[in-house]
């Protein structure tokens, strides 16, 4: 259905317009029909779909912005009646007049009240979701990201997420309403996207930024989708302009998300940019982007063509030229002259916000002309004299602490305190910091410390107790915490914050688990609790956590040196998943084909293994594990022990001792033998690869052996004799004699897995 969105746009903005001028009449010259009763009474006696159009075809000249909306109810009212198979969602969406009804709606926007037009983009959303992003990348372009029209958008989308399925018009929704959802959407978003991004094309590099950037919105590294976004950006990378490489290292930066395939790329795509870009727009995006990857003489010749370019800057390109600076760690004297000058020049139009971060950039780089900083200086007092934002007293007061003379009149300090009640923990501890930092100078330079800096600081301790003593749960203590370190984290309030984090330690999970490792991580105090809370949690949630996570879970147990009680299953659980995951990236092609093939003979990806660590230091290709009635277990249930070793590795069982399989139930091994583990002339196998058998029979797995030769032979190929051939082998299923046959035709020694052995070697 074609849809118009910049008419749309246009619209929605004159709308917003209008109701900022004029809230309270903006609806007193309104033009209706006498009477709009008689209409809504035709209307509610419809019985069907045909019904409705005909009467929006006959009457769509005088409908008014009430009876459009009743009609798009009445539309939703008949679907709703329908069973599943009766449903015709498809059929009303590319009919004629329910693009008329659509035309209707988006002329008569400006006269709906919020709530019909809510209703109408709802009813809409069930035939067509991409209406409803379009309408909230209106709002978005007029920065309502915290409307209330924002918010309506955010509860359709949560109660239709589960059905569903445009993930390109879901992104876009994702990315706008980013701002205004809890933790527990955020990972619903989350749990879908990952399910619909199969169903698109691999060249939807947009969609894939979209998704990125709402990780970036929500200060969520999750690093499966990353990785499937990075995917994306690596196979169309040929493709990628400027402004899209600019944003992927921008959010990769942001995330802390690390991927050196794409920083190759990107530096040598970036590289063969610089002298095709003239204009000091393009060429300081360009700067902002390379400057932090590239190597010396790209470095140089950035800085060189920057010098040239200089005098022509923006204040805010001479911003971005500064702060990529301070990532280049590049302190040339004569182009900081130039950008400083630029930014003198610009000063007063500046930002709270861009003001610290002059500040901090020239800090870094050693800048040191006085008066720069004196009007620095002079204007941020300014500011803090006018500002009652919590946020924004805490940005000003933080930046006058990073200047040669940080120190703050009376003014200053009652700012502070007037806005203290109203401060959260980011913006307490930062308080806090430069507050220490203005009494370290005064210490230092005028042996001087204030009566009322230590009440200042009294006055921080009490509201940052208060705070962490009034919190309701993990989510929202979480929220504030997450963007401080430990170690920055003020000494009096340490114990307090530990404490906290231990009464809502049973909300520790899988999604925050790595967050809580890594502060206390940072914290330097040793709390036992939280630490075997942290293990637990790994060991029961394993398979719900990344790989690439675990050394940051471990990190705190070594930082601070101390073992859990299930110290041995703790770590070999973190050990066992990480390995896995490796061992996945190191299979060669007939490895991952056989991997592959396993997810689906056993049931699913959870009921395989792979590159799996066992005592003798032997890692077994893939490993599964089968109950009393041959049926896969999936790890992760309750009832297998993930990542025990054996206290007896040389009693003979087939049951592995102290890992706590269920009655009757059996571990296979998965080996795959390549030409090096059999002898050139014969299809003899080599003593290494059978003193291994003999060592995993004796743990009690139950071996199964698969040759090279054998999976590439004419009687394995094709994927349903393969697959076939998998069953016989785990289950014992033989589809037909002629394939059983095959098998043991084909001149392997592998095709008996329990058999004993003949000669001291374990041979076969």
């Amino acid at each position: 259905m074609k849809k118009t969105p910049v008419f749309l746009h246009l619209l929605v903005t004159n709308m917003l317009r209008l109701r900022a001028i004029c809230p309270s009449s903006w609806r007193v010259f309104q033009f209706r029909p006498i009477s709009c009763e008689p209409l809504i009474i035709q209307m509610n006696k419809c019985t069907d779909e045909e019904q409705i159009f005909d009467f929006i075809e006959r009457n769509k000249a005088i409908l008014s912005e009430k009876q459009v909306g009743c009609a798009f109810d009445m539309l939703w009212k008949l679907q709703k009646q329908k069973t599943g198979l009766l449903k015709n969602v498809e059929y009303v969406r590319d009919h004629p007049q329910f693009l008329t009804l659509h035309n209707l709606a988006t002329n008569k926007f400006k006269l709906m009240n919020d709530d019909t037009l809510v209703n109408v983009l709802y009813v809409t959303q069930q035939f067509d979701i991409k209406l409803l992003s379009e309408f909230s990348s209106c709002l978005a372009d007029q920065h309502l990201y915290f409307s209330p029209l924002m918010g309506k958008i955010a509860d359709i989308v949560h109660r239709n997420l589960e059905t569903t399925q445009d993930l390109s018009s879901l992104s876009v929704l994702m990315v706008n309403i980013s701002s205004l959802i809890s933790r527990q959407f955020q990972q619903q978003l989350v749990n879908k996207t990952e399910l619909l991004f199969d169903t698109i094309d691999s060249s939807e590099v947009n969609v894939a930024k979209r998704i990125a950037e709402f990780l970036r919105n929500v200060r969520y590294h999750y690093q499966p989708l990353l990785e499937r976004c990075n995917n994306v950006f690596l196979s169309n990378v040929d493709h990628l302009d400027l402004d899209s490489i600019s944003k992927i290292l921008s959010v990769y930066k942001f995330l802390q998300f690390n991927s050196f395939e794409f920083i190759i790329m990107a530096k040598k795509k970036l590289t063969e940019m610089i002298p095709l870009c003239n204009h000091p727009a393009s060429f300081v995006k360009l700067f902002v982007a390379l400057g932090p990857i590239a190597g010396p003489e790209e470095k140089k010749q950035l800085k060189s063509t920057m010098l040239l370019m200089s005098e022509d800057l923006t204040g805010e390109q001479a911003l971005a030229v500064l702060g990529a600076m301070g990532d280049m760690e590049s302190r040339n004297s004569c182009l900081i002259e130039r950008v400083t000058s630029v930014l003198h020049k610009h000063l007063d139009s500046y930002k709270p916000l861009e003001l610290l971060k002059i500040t901090q950039a020239l800090t870094f780089l050693h800048f040191q002309r006085k008066e720069f900083f004196v009007k620095l200086r002079e204007l941020l007092l300014s500011y803090l004299k006018n500002s009652f934002i919590p946020t924004e007293v805490s940005v000003l007061v933080r930046a006058i602490s990073l200047l040669p003379s940080p120190h703050l009149d009376e003014v200053g300090i009652s700012r502070i305190e007037a806005v203290l009640p109203q401060c959260d923990l980011n913006n307490l501890s930062s308080f806090a910091t430069s507050v220490l930092r203005w009494i370290r100078h005064d210490h230092m330079y005028l042996d001087n410390i204030t009566a009322k800096q230590l009440k200042l600081l009294q006055k921080l301790d009490h509201y940052g107790r208060q705070r962490l003593q009034h919190s309701n749960g993990l989510d929202l203590l979480w929220k504030e915490l997450k963007s401080l370190k430990g170690n920055m984290f003020p000494e009096s309030l340490l114990e307090e914050m530990i404490a906290t984090l231990q009464h809502f330690m049973d909300d520790i999970n899988y999604m925050n688990v790595v967050e809580i490792a890594s502060f206390i991580s940072s914290t330097d105090y040793l709390s036992t609790l939280l630490l075997d809370r942290i293990a637990s949690v790994a060991v029961q949630q394993i398979e719900k956590i990344h790989p690439f996570t675990i050394p940051a879970i471990i990190r705190p147990f070594s930082m601070l040196n101390y073992d859990p009680p299930q110290r041995d299953e703790f770590l070999g659980t973190c050990v066992q998943h990480l390995n896995s995951y490796l061992g996945i990236g190191g299979m060669d092609g007939a490895q991952q084909q056989i991997y592959k093939m396993l997810a689906e003979v056993l049931g699913g990806i959870n009921c395989v293994k792979a590159s799996v660590l066992t005592p003798y230091y032997h890692t077994v290709d893939f490993e599964c594990i089968l109950d009393k009635r041959k049926k896969p277990l999936p790890y992760g249930s309750h009832n297998i022990a993930l990542g025990q070793l054996p206290e007896m590795p040389w009693e003979s069982n087939m049951e592995i001792v102290g890992s706590r399989l269920p009655p009757g139930a059996e571990r296979i091994a998965l080996e795959f033998l390549d030409a090096k583990a059999l002898c050139r002339n014969i299809p003899h196998m080599k003593g290494k690869s059978a003193m291994k058998k003999r060592h995993l029979e004796i743990l009690g797995y139950r071996v199964i052996q698969i040759s090279q030769f054998e999976w590439n032979s004419m009687a394995l190929s094709t994927k349903d004799a393969r697959m076939d051939y998998l069953r016989e082998r785990i289950f014992g299923e033989v589809k037909s004699c002629q394939q059983s046959s095959t098998f043991l035709a084909s001149g392997t020694i592998f095709a008996e897995d329990n058999s004993s052995t003949d000669s001291s070697w374990g041979m076969v």
